[in-house]
This record gives structure tokens, C-alpha cells and sequence, in this order.
């Protein structure tokens, strides 16, 4: 059979197209850019192999390029120890890998829900580095959310997350175009979000999203590695140091113990708060004083700041400081303070000072010296009570004049007073009746050794050497308002205990006068009042008394404009006589005479019977005495 015949062969190439597949060869050789190889005058075949084989050697050689860049970043990482250090490195490597404008990482926040900038590189913007992201606004909330890579060429016309304004607005003010978020996770744990960003639009390749993510791959096994370490490391020195507190808190206690059996042992041999102040001064190398809850020094050691004018307390800003009355050490300006309390009552304060800075164990032992002073000022006050009491029944012996005189004057002498020598009786009301017992022993201490205080029905009754009953009436109210509100009545001088009884009804009837007229807090003597002594009661009216007796002409004056009872007012005052009373009102006697006749029209003819007019003076007087408030 007739075979086929052979086709012929391939016709050998041009010599002119294999020069140029030779030129591409050699393109590639010498690393040409793409740019280059493109526009070769070569065959379209045999050029566009040659453009793949030069995209798939750059792709290797990135890929080369960022492997080598994952590694140098991991010896980076691995010799930081500090957290924050390692946040750092992290944005300063993603910046430098991906060649953008700015790179920035956020932490994730469990307890708010949202993640926060924790460092950034290449941020100008203090907006941006304070923002927050929730969970599914923006692009970074978007990443955080779904734990997936997201990125865009321009974030203002991507509508694939949710634009919020405070977002956007620390988006706006750092300029920010193009952004790249990949999500940083270890075992399934969302740490934060790590972002590459650019100021101009610029898309992000596949693969450059894939190197920001195992950038933040490596960055989250990092950061927990470094985290754990720190933990461990933390954990470590504060077993150390709590190592080095329990030793020190033992040592402590061992000294708290001791200074406590000195105290205790001052105690149990009739040792009073002077011993212990004295003690509690040499314990800690300072000075210490103790006060009474009055604010009165009872005893100090060492060189301790003097008292200010009139007995004035130089620690007293100490009682504003916060936690002062719980029974707890506080200082101030190098000064150390702990109140003394039981029964949620204060019995005083302990201050000490020149010592520098207390330790724990000195501190409790200062604390250790207010529980101790606390039992012994119990102590005092249970026998100050029950020699109270005996004082409570002297007084109200004297006050009701129970028993002869001669009886009387023994009881007195026996209690300690002398009534042969004159003495004024003091009337004293507190505010509440809460706080009498404090009163009572304020007032003691405030009218001196030689008085006699005691509480009667309510009110403390005081009998104190002197002559004059206002002056003591005004000390003793403005020395112990200090502390409390009491209002105090003087009458005296007093010159036996026959005339007690009468001075205490006048006193009982001033102190009510004085709060009657607004003078609650204030002192003063029933003389100082007038016949507002003699007139009201246990729970007087003065507004109602005044206007029971004026009430007519007071009217009359409002009314029409006059001044019937300054001319009243004048007629007393001038021993009624019309002609003087004309005189001290500048005008003639017959207006007073008309005015005379008006106020008989208006009163009654009895006004001038002596009764009448006495409780009218009383009225004018007390009205005046109204209008001095």
C-alpha cells in the first residue's frame, strides 16, 4: 500500500524572532522589571511566558522576603519581655512589612464589650489613639466581631461596616484611606485587632493581607507568651513580698504584743492616762497627748505642740479628716491621731507626733493605746457617775430646800462647796437631751474644782463662787458651745442656801426667757433681762403677751401712721409726766395730752392703776428687748 507520506518538519525559526526570545532569556536573567520585559520586541507567546515566569519568581521572592521578615520579627519579639515593648514592635514590624503610612493594634476589653488603641506607629493623631471600637462598627469592630481579615481601598465609600461618628471622626482627623484589620487569636481567644493603613486609597493584595495576618499570628502567640511570663513574674516577687510582710507583720504583732502587756501592766498597778500617755510617748520615741472629748488636755509627753489662746486645741484640724471618729489611726502634716470611743461614744483622742513615718507596728501600738485608754477613762467615768449622782441629790436638796438650813449647809460642805462665801446659781438647758450627760460634764470642768453641778428635772444647776452672775452666765454658755448648744442662766450673788431655792425658781424662768426672746446659746444674768425674768414661765409666749396689751394701740398705729406706743412708751419713761415725755419726743405737751386720751379710748381708763401699768411697762420692755434680737 501507498504509505502517507512524512509531514514535513517544522521550518527552523526565523533568525530574527530567535534573537529576540534569546533578548527575553536574557531579560530574565538579569532580573529586568516586568515593565521592561513587557515592551520586548519579541514573539506575544514567547513573551507572555516570560512575564509569567518573572510574576511567579517576584511572587517567590515576596514570599521569601516575608518569611525572612516573620522570622526576623519572631527573634525580635522573643527578646522582649515587657508587654507593652512587645506591642510596640508588633505595629512598628507590620508598618515596615506592609510599606503603609501608619500601623496600629487594638486590645480586646471583656468587661466593656469593645476593643481600645493600645499602640499605634505612625499616628499623629491624639483622637485616633484614644478611640474605641465596639463589636461591629467600623472596620476594625467588623474584624473584631467576626474574627475575620477585612480590609478596603477606601473606607468612606465601603458601606460593608458600620460608620459611626466618633469613629469616623478619629478615622478623619489621623486621614485615613486604606485600611487592613486582621483579627490576633490563640486557641480560639479573640486578643485585639492588628491594622495596616495608608493615607492615600490603595487596595491591599491577597497576599499582603495574608503577611498582616501571620504577622498577627505570631504577634498574639507572642503577646500571651509575654503576658504569661509577666504573670509568673509578677506572681513570683509578690509571694516574695508577701513573704517579706509576714515577716514583718509577725514582728509587728511580737512589738504590738509587748507594748500591750506594758500597757496592761500600768493598768493592773493603778496606773491612770497619764502612765499610759507617758508610756506610749517612750515606746515610740515621740510626743504623745491625750485630750478629753471636750477638746481639754488631761496629760502629754515630750515636747508636744503647746495649747493655743484660751485652752484652744493645736490638733483640731485633724478632726476634719476623713475616718476620724472610727477609732482608726489618722495623720495630718506628720501628726498621727486615733479618737478614743466605746459605746459609739467619744472619751477623748490620742495624738502623737515627731516620729516621721509610723510603721504598721507602731500604728497598733498607737491603737493599742486607745483601747487601753478607752477602759481606764470607763473606769474613771463609772466612779465620775456615781459621785455625780451624790452631787445630783445635793443639788436638788438645796434647790427644793429640803432638810433645815443647818442640814442644808452640812450636805453642801460634804459635797465639797462652801456656801458661807457668796456664789451665784447657774442655770444650764441643753439643745438635746441626748447629749445632757456631756453637758453636765462639760459644765463641771467649765465652772471650776469649787463649784457644785448637779442635774435637776431636766436642767444642770450650778452653784459657783462669785459675785457676778453674768459674766459666769456668758463663759460657761460660750465655753461650752464650743461643743454643744446650752443656753445658761446666772442669778446671784447668793449669800446662803436659804436663798437657793428662790435663785434657782429666778433662773429656772430666765433660761426660759432667754430662748423665749431667740437667745438660745447665749448667756446672760435675769438682771441683763429686766422683768422678763419675773413674768415668763416654764413655756412662755412673749409674742402673745405683748400683743395681748399693745395689740389695740399697735393696731391703731398701722392703721393711721401714728405712734401711740412710743408715746406710751415715752409717758413711762419720763416718770409720767406729760411736759418731760413732750420734751423727749419733740413735740408739744398738748399732742401728748391728745395722744394720752387716744390710748385711754383704746385701753381703758385702768390703764394707769398701778397693776396695768406695770404689765404694760413689762410689754414695752419686752417688746424692745424683741426688737434687740
Amino acid at each position: 500500500m501507498p504509505t502517507d507520506p512524512e509531514p514535513d518538519p517544522e521550518p527552523d525559526p526565523e533568525p530574527d524572532e530567535t534573537a529576540a526570545v534569546v533578548r527575553l532569556l536574557e531579560l530574565l536573567a538579569s532580573d529586568a522589571p516586568l515593565g521592561v520585559i513587557a515592551a520586548a520586541s519579541a514573539p506575544a507567546e514567547a513573551r507572555e511566558l516570560a512575564l509569567r515566569i518573572s510574576t511567579v519568581r517576584d511572587d517567590h521572592r515576596r514570599r521569601e522576603a516575608g518569611l525572612a521578615a516573620l522570622l526576623d520579627t519572631a527573634r525580635e519579639l522573643a527578646t522582649e519581655s515587657d508587654p507593652g515593648q512587645v506591642l510596640e514592635a508588633i505595629v512598628r514590624r507590620a508598618r515596615t512589612l506592609l510599606r503603609t503610612d501608619l500601623a496600629y493594634l487594638t486590645l480586646y476589653d471583656a468587661e466593656a464589650g469593645d476593643t481600645f488603641m493600645r499602640a499605634t506607629d505612625g499616628s499623629v493623631s491624639a483622637v485616633f489613639q484614644s478611640v474605641r471600637l465596639a463589636l461591629g462598627a467600623g472596620l476594625g469592630g467588623l474584624v473584631a466581631s467576626t474574627h475575620k481579615p477585612y480590609w478596603t481601598a477606601d473606607y468612606w465609600s465601603d458601606d460593608r461596616f458600620r460608620h459611626t461618628s466618633a469613629i469616623d471622626g478619629a478615622v478623619g482627623e489621623e486621614g485615613i484611606i486604606a485600611i487592613c484589620g486582621t483579627p490576633l487569636i490563640v486557641e480560639s481567644h479573640f486578643v485585639g485587632v492588628l491594622f495596616a493603613a495608608n493615607r492615600s486609597p490603595r487596595p491591599f493584595t491577597r497576599e499582603e493581607v495574608a503577611l498582616l495576618g501571620n504577622l498577627a499570628t505570631l504577634a498574639a502567640v507572642t503577646l500571651v507568651q509575654t503576658r504569661a511570663l509577666a504573670d509568673a513574674e509578677n506572681a513570683l516577687r509578690a509571694l516574695s513580698e508577701a513573704h517579706e510582710t509576714v515577716r514583718h507583720y509577725a514582728d509587728g504583732i511580737e512589738k504590738a504584743a509587748a507594748a500591750h502587756d506594758r500597757f496592761a501592766s500600768l493598768v493592773l498597778d493603778g496606773g491612770g492616762v497619764d502612765d499610759i500617755t507617758h508610756a506610749l510617748g517612750e515606746l515610740l520615741g515621740g510626743w504623745a497627748v491625750l485630750v478629753d472629748e471636750n477638746g481639754t488636755r488631761r496629760s502629754a509627753y515630750g515636747p508636744a505642740p503647746a495649747e493655743g489662746p484660751s485652752g484652744a486645741n493645736p490638733f483640731a484640724a485633724l478632726d476634719s479628716v476623713p475616718d476620724f471618729d472610727t477609732g482608726r489611726l489618722v495623720e495630718r502634716d506628720g501628726v498621727y491621731a486615733v479618737t478614743i470611743t466605746a459605746a459609739r461614744e467619744r472619751l477623748g483622742t490620742i495624738y502623737v507626733g515627731g516620729l516621721g513615718h509610723l510603721s504598721d507596728s507602731d500604728q497598733r501600738t498607737v491603737e493599742r493605746a486607745g483601747v487601753v485608754t478607752a477602759l481606764v477613762l470607763l473606769f474613771e467615768r463609772n466612779a465620775a457617775d456615781a459621785r455625780q449622782s451624790a452631787r445630783n441629790r445635793v443639788v436638788s436638796d438645796l434647790v427644793t430646800g429640803r432638810g433645815t438650813v443647818e442640814e442644808r449647809m452640812q450636805v453642801a460642805r460634804a459635797a465639797g462647796f462652801d456656801p458661807r462665801a457668796p456664789f451665784c446659781l447657774l442655770v444650764l438647758r441643753g439643745e438635746d437631751r441626748a447629749a445632757h450627760r456631756a453637758v453636765l460634764l462639760s459644765a463641771s470642768t467649765a465652772t471650776g474644782e469649787r463649784a457644785l453641778v448637779g442635774s435637776h428635772e431636766g436642767d444642770i444647776v450650778a452653784l459657783v463662787p462669785g459675785t457676778d452672775a453674768g459674766a459666769l452666765a456668758t463663759s460657761v454658755a460660750t465655753r461650752i458651745g464650743r461643743r454643744t448648744c446650752v443656753t445658761v442662766a446666772g442669778v446671784g450673788p447668793v449669800t446662803d442656801v436659804a436663798g437657793v431655792p428662790a435663785a434657782h425658781l429666778e433662773g429656772v424662768r430666765t433660761v426660759g426667757a432667754l430662748i423665749a426672746l431667740g437667745h438660745r446659746g447665749r448667756g446672760a444674768a435675769a438682771t441683763q433681762l429686766g422683768f422678763a425674768g419675773l413674768i415668763v414661765g416654764a413655756d412662755p409666749d412673749v409674742d402673745d403677751y405683748v400683743r395681748r396689751l399693745l395689740g389695740p394701740l399697735l393696731d391703731y398705729d398701722q392703721r393711721r401712721g401714728t405712734d401711740l406706743v412710743g408715746t406710751l412708751d415715752a409717758y413711762f419713761a419720763a416718770g409720767a409726766s406729760p411736759r418731760h415725755a413732750a420734751g423727749a419726743l419733740h413735740v408739744h405737751v398738748n399732742t401728748v395730752s391728745q395722744r394720752l386720751e387716744r390710748i385711754t379710748a383704746l385701753l381703758g381708763e385702768s390703764w394707769q392703776q398701778p397693776d396695768r401699768s406695770l404689765e404694760l411697762q413689762i410689754a414695752l420692755k419686752l417688746r424692745r428687748l424683741q426688737a434687740q434680737r
